[in-house]
């Protein structure tokens, strides 16, 4: 069975320096009342550690994409403030929610913990006062042909919430006026493919795809609009007979994004189409964002389980029951909401998102008991680490419920031996030891605390 197996995941979309976790709403900057310089940029929220929203510049990369940070566009110092979502509204501002919670983590609180607030949030509108906010476009009870209209409008917000009035209409007079539509269209428009792609989407809409529109979108001179209908092609193509010769055609495009696109849609085929397509793609470049696609969807088509390459854990220091220890600890630094979600797979952090690193660091490589204690309790509060100062906002994750004693003497050693970090292994004697002395602590300990009782 292939359930479960996805493709390899893509490079980062966001330079190192620049990520925060986790994120928890995004949207790209699409409104003519903002400046147009940001037209297209990527905004994120971000709710632990850095409590805000970044604005990246966002262009494109081969068949992907790169960022380069443009500003932080608001931050909060109330450490309960966790922006969650947003939207541009029909008048081009934009509206972000504040969840507004002292608890949000899932692993150390329970669901229906008191200190859970489910009433308070707020709703923040931001505008940019020395341009006019936009006029909104009518979609309620508007007419089928102004609201196809309303898909020549810059603003995405605006073309998505009029395509989907439009799935609510009577089908036949959709679709009799979309051809009016588009044969009105003036053909020396610049933006002329972009309503084609935009009529093609609401007929999609309404499953049914009108052949004319589609193969005047996938001729289209702009790559982009290509892409689109070959998407289009992957989705609706028990619709048309000849999407196997559709899809080769595309996979021969001189553009690469129209060759993914292609790629994607052969996986979902029976393996005789699907690997024709598949052939056609691999003679031609493919780039770090498609080789792993080509690689999964062949391999999906001739039954073949394709695993996630693991790196082979390659033998360091540590010798015998070390290196065993250092092994299973490596596993449970890795588990999913442990070590490596914060401190990352080099030990680095996240210094944007207010993570410490863990290499080269005497909070690491130092005193054992130390690290033990903090590793049973949790850590939270101000911390200064290989001289750079975070504020501590997000606490630590207490161990002492979720990991036995080998298991945390095992996961402590991998910290203390990998990356810069060479020091003394961790035996489980010495942590049920120091687990039963703190036993009745309650909290978190502080830096500040540890550090008075263990300066080294």
């Amino acid at each position: 069975s292939r359930y479960g197996v996805a493709t390899q995941k893509s490079k980062d979309l966001i330079k190192e320096e620049n990520k925060v976790r986790p994120t928890s709403g995004l949207e790209f900057v699409s409104s003519r009342h903002f400046p147009d310089e940001v037209q297209g940029d990527l905004l994120i929220c971000n709710s632990i550690g850095f409590l805000g929203m970044k604005q990246h510049i966002i262009r494109d990369e081969g068949t992907g994409f790169e960022t380069d940070l443009r500003h932080d566009l608001f931050t909060s110092s109330d450490k309960n403030f966790r922006p969650v979502d947003m939207e541009f509204a029909p008048d081009g501002s934009l509206y972000f929610v504040d969840w507004h919670n002292v608890l949000i983590g899932h692993m150390q609180h329970n669901a229906r913990d008191p200190y859970r607030d489910h009433v308070h949030g707020r709703i923040y509108r931001i505008t940019y006062p020395s341009r006019p906010l936009v006029v909104p476009a009518k979609i309620d009870d508007a007419t089928v042909l102004d609201l196809l209209d309303n898909l020549k409008l810059p603003e995405y917000r605006t073309r998505y919430r009029t395509r989907r009035e439009l799935r609510g209409r009577e089908k036949e007079e959709v679709l009799s006026a979309i051809s009016t539509w588009i044969t009105n269209l003036d053909k020396s428009d610049e933006r002329f493919e972009h309503h084609l792609v935009e009529a093609l989407w609401v007929s999609w809409g309404l499953n049914d795809i009108d052949r004319d529109v589609l193969e005047m979108v996938l001729t289209a001179k702009d790559y982009k609009a290509r892409a689109a209908g070959v998407r289009v092609v992957r989705y609706m193509g028990h619709q048309l007979e000849d999407q196997t010769a559709i899809l080769i055609k595309a996979a021969a495009d001189e553009e690469g994004r129209v060759r993914l696109e292609a790629i994607v849609a052969a996986s979902w085929l029976e393996k005789e189409d699907g690997l024709s397509i598949i052939e056609e793609a691999g003679k031609h470049p493919l780039d770090d964002w498609m080789v792993h696609a080509h690689k999964t969807a062949e391999a999906h088509l001739n039954g073949v389980r394709l695993n996630s390459e693991k790196k082979e854990l390659k033998q360091n220091h540590l010798k015998g029951q070390d290196w065993e220890s250092y092994k299973r600890g490596h596993e449970i630094f890795k588990r999913d909401g442990y070590c490596e979600t914060c401190h990352q797979e080099n030990g680095m952090g996240l210094a944007a998102a207010g993570y410490p690193p863990i290499s080269g660091t005497k909070w690491a490589k130092g005193n054992e008991e130390r690290l033990i204690k903090l590793a049973l309790k949790g850590l939270h509060g101000p911390i200064t680490v290989l001289n750079k100062e975070y504020p501590g906002q997000v606490p630590m994750t207490p161990y002492e419920g979720l990991l036995n004693d080998q298991e945390l003497a095992d996961v402590l050693t991998y910290v203390r031996n990998s990356w810069r970090n060479r020091s003394s292994v961790i035996e489980a004697d010495a942590v049920a030891k120091i687990r039963e002395e703190i036993k009745d602590k309650k909290g978190f300990y502080k830096p500040e605390d540890l550090l008075k009782e263990y300066p080294e």
